[in-house]
């Protein structure tokens, strides 16, 4: 999988980062959004939990997809501004676990 960054648009009324993205995959499966996740944040060199892939688009027959990312400046403002249903399908499945032990 190889992802190429289209764009990278500042939104300083959100406090983020806006990135459009191209993921390519060609001869392999449509990648979970964890693993896109996974892959901008080593590109970028970035913090994990301050980016969020909110959708991945595929070409049909192409092994190609759009890609929508958002990159904000505090865990503050993105658990603020994001809804619950797209924080959700951009938690590692363990990590959420652990979480509701500690409550």
């Amino acid at each position: 999988m190889e992802i190429d960054i289209k764009e990278q648009v500042e939104n300083p009324l959100l406090n983020r980062t806006e990135i459009h993205f191209d993921c390519i995959y060609q001869g392999e499966a449509t990648p979970k959004i964890l693993d896109v996740k996974n892959r901008l944040v080593a590109q970028l060199n970035v913090d994990k939990n301050l980016l969020v892939v909110d959708k991945v688009k595929p070409s049909f027959g192409e092994g190609r997809a759009d890609g929508y990312a958002k990159l904000y400046d505090s865990e503050e403002k993105l658990v603020e501004i994001e809804k619950q249903h797209v924080l959700g399908k951009n938690k590692e499945a363990g990590k959420e676990e652990s979480e509701e032990e500690e409550e």
